[in-house]
């Protein structure tokens, strides 16, 4: 994601200099759509459909475009008490795509205690993982990257209360860029957390990119993308005084949320139409949930929720290494023609590969009543 630069002109592929749309399905979808039907051209897969939170101007032509309606922060899927425990293990891949400069920094620890030294009192197993996507260099992205989780450990309210020393650790990171002498007042940088504390998963996000968790193969989106063309976001920018051109904020940016780009905001501890305050999503994990899959725009602008979380499960099932089925995303946004630098990660939450699911093939019989049979007959005649 890069400041003053209309993304729009990215949705193409650039040859000779001029943008040609890139419309065709690819082999990767084809070969995807054959291998989840069989010779009936029955799913052997559940795809329900995804429902975007927040749509930016952007559009793309997307041939295998699955939706479905998401489901948010949901604390049991069942609503019942889960004895499920997690084991956390991630891969990560993070590439400069076709962009000059490569401003995408992130962190994956899969186990806190060992990182930090110490027992620490807060639950088990614990990890962390974030990505932080910079504009105008990569010195903010690079600062929170460092300092981020350090902030959270350090609050007084960690780890009883987790949200809150999640929204401290944003402010006091986005302070610190203001005072920091060797950054720029003008580098700012997206931030997406998630922080486990036994089977508690907790989302923050500030900016544009996203975490979507897979559950049994339905992408449950638990951000939102963070656009100033976004309703909420649009209101809450124009009620402190803050303009949209074009989707970009005041001109300049095309997120709603970072933190830094000091130089579009007003005194500390002022509200701005540009926002550091993360928004936060709690999941208390359980069987059904099976990884955590999240990135920066540069994948998102090209590839819908549920067709990542399709991907990494058949992936998983095949060798269950989610460095490599971070790999293949990032590979296949690039067959996409992404505009932007890539940065994914996965998060598994157990040691064992997804397993299949079987949709039972229905006994049913289906028929027309003899009035829809005259109907139809009417209108094939009149054909």
């Amino acid at each position: 994601m890069a400041a003053g630069i209309n993304s729009s002109s990215c949705q193409v592929k650039l040859e000779n200099g001029f943008c040609k749309e890139n419309e065709k399905m690819t082999n990767f979808e084809k070969k995807l759509i054959q291998e989840n039907h069989d010779e009936g051209g029955q799913a052997k897969v559940a795809l329900p459909p995804v429902m975007r939170h927040c749509i930016s101007h952007e559009t793309f032509a997307n041939a295998f475009q699955l939706e479905h309606t998401t489901e948010i922060g949901l604390k049991c899927p069942s609503g019942k008490a889960s004895a499920f425990q997690p084991m956390y293990r991630s891969g990560s891949c993070s590439e400069i795509g076709p962009k000059t400069f490569m401003e995408d920094e992130y962190i994956c620890v899969d186990n806190l205690h060992e990182h930090l030294g110490t027992a620490n009192g807060f639950p088990s197993p614990g990890a962390f993982y974030g990505v932080f996507d910079g504009h105008g260099g990569v010195d903010a992205a690079c600062f929170a990257r460092k300092n981020i989780l350090n902030f959270i450990m350090e609050d007084l309210h960690f780890p009883d209360g987790v949200d809150r020393a999640i929204k401290n650790a944003f402010v006091k990171a986005d302070n610190a860029l203001a005072d920091a002498k060797n950054i720029d007042r003008s580098s700012g940088t997206t931030a997406l957390t998630a922080i486990m504390l036994g089977r508690t998963m907790v989302i923050a996000n500030a900016g544009d990119s996203r975490a979507v968790l897979g559950r049994r193969g339905r992408a449950i989106e638990l951000s939102k993308d963070h656009k100033p063309n976004c309703t909420s976001e649009k209101l809450r920018i124009e009620k402190l005084g803050g303009v949209i051109y074009d989707g970009y904020l005041n001109g300049q940016l095309s997120v709603a949320r970072a933190l830094g780009d000091w130089h579009m905001k007003g005194a500390k501890g002022t509200k701005c139409p540009l926002s550091s305050e993360p928004e936060i999503q709690e999941v208390d994990l359980t069987e059904e949930d099976e990884f955590l899959i999240i990135g920066c725009d540069g994948l998102w602008d090209v590839m819908s929720s549920q067709y990542a979380v399709t991907v990494v499960r058949k992936a998983l099932m095949m060798h269950n290494d989610p460095g490599k089925c971070s790999r293949e995303l990032v590979r296949e946004a690039l067959n996409r023609n992404t505009c932007d630098n890539l940065t994914v990660v996965v998060v598994c939450f157990s040691p064992d590969p997804p397993p299949r699911i079987e949709i039972p093939k229905s006994h049913k019989r289906r028929s027309i009543s003899a009035e829809g049979l005259d109907m139809l007959k009417g209108v094939l005649n009149d054909v």
